[in-house]
């Protein structure tokens, strides 16, 4: 299958691309700069040059799809059969499920809007969780932070828990470990490795910061029972760690 990956030098993108060039996909990807061009290439992940013929895209930008979506459809209208359609698979996140430290949720759990409604395109959405490991993503202005020995300033209220990932009208797939982890014994691991003197919670500021200390009791069900997909990595606190050498190592 020939597939488009967007953001195929990002965080989520690049595993995303080099996982399907393992699968035999010939993989092509789009990127900005002659430097990620070239990491790409290393990886046998064709930089998007002039125009390709393609089975399927994976966005893993993010943000507002809507116009992408318009155009892709446009697309497959005047320039492909009708048959098969063309898949397009969206990156979200499980912070949709919103803040909520009593109810569990899972892949059917209803939210608006719930779901990339185009009949020209065969819609897939993945909801990562809070993903660590490698570049670390999101928790890099943590390990930053935890880096210059001080004192940990981090957003948060007692008691969040983190639905976390490794390192995944259509169907919509939640990616998540089995377990939520507690922020604070994060960050209390943190101090141990890292040597910094201590944490302290702050009032969240920003709509990043009270997103990063939302708690969401995320339990998904059906990318294990129709793709047999099962988070293999171990845990944030208990590979902490490890997480942390690797994006010392990545600077």
């Amino acid at each position: 299958m020939r597939v488009l990956v967007l953001g195929a030098t990002g965080t989520i993108g690049f595993p995303v691309a080099q996982a399907l060039v393992r699968a035999g996909h010939q993989v092509y990807g789009m990127t900005r700069s002659e430097s990620k061009a070239k990491k790409l290439i290393a990886e046998e992940i064709s930089p998007i040059i002039g125009e390709v013929s393609l089975d399927c895209v994976v966005d893993t930008v993010g943000g507002d799809a809507g116009g992408l979506i318009t155009a892709l459809a446009d697309a497959c209208t005047n320039l492909r059969p009708a048959f098969p359609k063309l898949s397009y698979i969206y990156t979200s996140g499980t912070w949709v499920h919103g803040e909520n430290r009593e109810s569990v949720v899972t892949d059917t759990t209803p939210i608006t809007p719930s779901r990339l409604v185009n009949p020209t395109l065969n819609g897939i959405v993945i909801r990562p969780s809070l993903l660590y490991g490698r570049g670390a993503s999101l928790l890099a202005p943590l390990f930053e932070a935890a880096s210059k020995g001080g004192e940990i300033e981090w957003p948060g209220t007692p008691g969040v828990r983190w639905a976390s990932a490794p390192a995944l009208g259509g169907k919509i797939f939640d990616a998540a470990n089995d377990t939520t982890e507690s922020e604070e014994d994060v960050l209390t691991k943190l101090v141990k490795i890292s040597g910094a003197s201590g944490y302290r919670l702050k009032k969240p500021d920003t709509v990043f910061e009270r997103a990063l200390c939302q708690t969401s009791l995320v339990r998904p069900y059906l990318g294990r029972a129709l793709l047999g997909w099962q988070p293999k990595k171990i845990g944030l606190v208990d590979g902490l760690a490890t997480y942390y050498a690797s994006w010392k190592a990545s600077l």
